[in-house]
């Protein structure tokens, strides 16, 4: 058995009566008593093996009286079922928000919302906390007045159509799980700019399960010269027209999607509703919001955001074009920067891993700034081109540490250091930084980010 084991202990099942016929009858003769003293003891046995120090209030008789008194939502009646008739999150999460960094973009409506991944658990990310990357603001566009294009070079489309979303609606659905990403997710981390918390280093990525027509159905259904065609272009009906080139090859496997819908509801108006493309594995601009045109080609668009920006810029001064795959990356969210520890003990390290390649193979964990990595628990479903969730058990002994993650997916590629990875990029790119990222945890508890210099 590991030391993890050995400290986590072992689950066994409860005896059929597992009070004794003593305890019996202290419950039924003083039964708040004997109430007290079990939450006493039990809380008391917990700050002895390490637990966190939260768990110590319980010994108090505040603690004993949370327990033993019934609150008010224990004696009376609650809301109406139907109240609100859309469900929201409770009150007392509402520190759990998207949040904009505003030195980013020179107008409001061209921002980035960052996804609160700290806070998350699984890997599906809630529809109202999807990040949320604005060219021209977001729009609440009827869907009865929206439109889609099927057109494409001379000879490459027999018969060009246009979808209204009902056309597209009744056609045969898939749902799956893909994670979408930011090219500049991590972005400030290139130039060595700690920024604070996990949601700003990485919180332009999210998961949702998606609802839509493959767009190879449409593509067949307007009678397209599939050997003919080598790239699409894909437009949006936002006010920056945002469009991209996509390989027919991502086509032709079946993965690209015209979504109507997002984790069971239509799409959310700021994620592209009525219509939107998800090309699963390459970053988020690719993703195209708001879709309203589908041009078939035989040579890249060369569109205005893959020639002046969305581009490498390598050591030698040249400009890296139409690389969108967002190559295997992870990141711990918990415990993660301005996060503190409360006291030494056993801690549950989560985060999650990605990539653009395929699945996730397998997660390492070090404690020690990469000197020795131990293997996480991945939790399934382990998808293709989706988050994946690992954890694994530690116990801080209350001095430094130093936590990374670094992810290996099925081909095989790992996830580099800053060290590696500068020496092939340099320093002065924006996109398309998947390098492992480091927590310290300080001897207070409190953990921060920061960049090793051997990593």
């Amino acid at each position: 058995m590991s030391d993890y084991s050995n400290k986590l202990g072992r689950l066994r099942p409860a005896p059929e009566n597992f009070l004794s016929p003593e305890q019996i009858q202290q419950v039924q003769s003083g039964r708040r008593d004997f109430l007290r003293r079990a939450i006493a003891g039990a809380s008391a046995a917990m700050v002895a093996t390490g637990a966190a120090s939260a768990y110590a209030d319980e010994a108090s008789d505040k603690g004993s009286k949370l327990i033993l008194d019934k609150p008010e939502w224990g004696t009376t009646l609650g809301r109406p079922v139907d109240e609100p008739p859309y469900g929201m999150p409770s009150k007392y999460e509402s520190h759990l928000v998207r949040r904009i960094s505003p030195g980013l973009s020179a107008v409001n409506q061209a921002n980035v919302a960052f996804a609160p991944l700290q806070g998350m658990f699984g890997i599906i990310t809630p529809s109202g906390l999807h990040f949320n990357r604005s060219h021209q603001g977001w729009y609440e566009i009827d869907p009865s007045e929206h439109r889609l294009m099927v057109m494409g070079e001379e000879g490459l489309v027999r018969n060009p159509k246009v979808y209204t979303v009902g056309d597209i609606m009744r056609m045969q659905p898939v749902s799956r799980i893909h994670f979408i990403e930011c090219g500049a997710n991590s972005a400030m981390e290139w130039g060595n700019v700690a920024v604070p918390t996990v949601q700003y280093t990485h919180g332009m990525v999210s998961c949702s399960e998606f609802t839509g027509v493959p767009l190879i159905k449409l593509l067949e259904d307007c009678g397209a010269n599939l050997k003919g065609v080598r790239f699409i272009l894909a437009e949006g009906a936002d006010g920056s027209h945002e469009t991209r080139t996509i390989p027919m090859s991502l086509v032709l496997s079946g993965e690209v999607l015209v979504a109507y819908g997002q984790n069971g509801e239509m799409l959310r108006p700021e994620n592209g509703y009525p219509l939107r493309l998800v090309v699963p594995g390459v970053e988020g601009v690719s993703n195209i919001k708001y879709l309203r045109r589908i041009k078939l080609g035989t040579e890249p668009f060369a569109a205005k955001d893959e020639v002046l920006g969305y581009v490498d810029l390598m050591p030698d001064g040249k400009f890296r074009q139409y690389t969108s795959l967002m190559e295997c990356k992870s990141v711990i969210t918990s415990p993660s920067g301005g996060q503190v520890l409360m006291d030494k003990g056993l801690y549950n390290v989560t985060g999650i891993a990605w990539s653009g390649r395929g699945r996730i193979k397998r997660v390492d964990v070090s404690f020690d700034g990469g000197v020795n990595w131990h293997p996480a628990r991945l939790e399934g479903p382990v998808q293709n081109k989706a988050l994946t969730r690992f954890n694994i058990p530690w116990v801080w002994n209350g001095g430094s540490a130093f936590l990374q993650s670094r992810a290996v997916d099925e081909t095989g590629y790992v996830q580099p250091t800053y060290e590696q990875l500068r020496k092939v990029r340099g320093t002065r790119s924006v996109y398309h930084n998947n390098a492992i990222q480091t927590w310290q945890v300080e001897a207070t508890g409190d953990v921060r980010n920061v960049q090793l210099a051997h990593s």
